[in-house]
């Protein structure tokens, strides 16, 4: 019974795994880099709300707030480390700059929240602290629930965006070329921004559900969910939006599992351990090849 119970656990923690491995999907598979900002957005998303609840805010305020921030955070990234940078240095920038500089803006938002708010670990008082049932034994977080359900939701709409409406096939046909794109008449200038309000806000959702469901923050949160997200992403499959929602439960339940039998001291061991075997394996990951990103994952 306690193993299934580490189980439950395992897929609620890898509910948030999900929505970062997701926006990690979406611009490596989208504009094909590596946003290394993603972690920052996260933190920023989760110290935003810790701090605004701090300050005698609503909850439901304070994520909105956290929310905003995250989301124009974003679109801050997009202008230095995509569009500037295209628009100075073209093809050059495919890789090697988006990516260094996206690490920049990672170091600055962090050390700015250092600045404000110091190194330490901070608690959120949840309002869902006691929010549970039980069944069969096994019990059950309705917040955690509730992270399950949307980012299997979420997921499931963001998909049927790409595959379904003008938007989409905008954004599919960008990942595919860049170019060719722009002569069909894809306003490419308006269209990316979109991939880092969708990355902002999975960031931001993400951020704020963890807070909520294990009620701490600290500058430090983003870089550990965005490690085990980037393995999920791999695990899964690089540029599938599926094999992120597989990757991330997965790593969710072998951290919860690894915790349990070996402790905390060695939780990235199995984890990595994992992805390398993948890697190995299976490089395309567990949800084979796919054509986004230009037909290179």
């Amino acid at each position: 019974m306690l193993i299934l119970q580490q189980i439950v656990n395992g897929l609620m923690l890898g509910s948030v795994y999900v929505m970062v491995a997701v926006a990690f999907t979406l611009t490596i598979g989208m504009l094909n880099f590596l946003n290394f900002t993603i972690p920052a957005l996260f933190m920023v998303s989760a110290m935003i709300t810790w701090a605004a609840t701090a300050a005698g805010f609503h909850w439901l305020v304070a994520a909105t707030f956290g929310m905003i921030v995250a989301i124009l955070a974003s679109l801050v990234i997009e202008r230095f480390t995509y569009r500037y940078m295209k628009a100075k240095y073209g093809d050059a920038t495919e890789h090697a700059l988006p990516l260094v500089s996206s690490l920049g803006f990672l170091i600055i938002f962090e050390h700015v929240v250092i600045m404000i708010w110091g190194t330490d670990p901070m608690t959120f008082n949840s309002p869902f602290a006691h929010a549970k049932f039980e069944i069969s034994g096994i019990i059950f977080g309705i917040p955690q629930l509730i992270s399950l359900a949307l980012s299997l939701v979420l997921v499931f709409g963001l998909s049927l965006l790409l595959k379904k409406t003008q938007l989409g096939r905008a954004l599919r046909s960008i990942a595919e070329k860049p170019d060719t794109a722009t002569l069909m008449g894809v306003d490419v200038g308006k269209i990316v921004p979109v991939v880092f309000v969708m990355t902002g806000f999975l960031c931001a959702l993400a951020g704020i559900l963890f807070t909520v469901n294990y009620q701490h923050v600290s500058p430090y949160i983003g870089d550990h969910v965005a490690t085990n997200a980037i393995a999920g992403m791999v695990i899964g499959g690089l540029g599938n939006i599926w094999g992120a929602i597989a990757g991330g439960l997965l790593i969710g339940m072998v951290e919860v599992l690894s915790i349990h039998f070996w402790g905390a001291d060695i939780i990235k061991v199995p984890v990595w351990t994992l992805m390398l075997l993948i890697l190995v394996f299976r490089p395309a990951g567990l949800f084979g090849h796919t054509q986004i990103g230009k037909g290179k994952f």
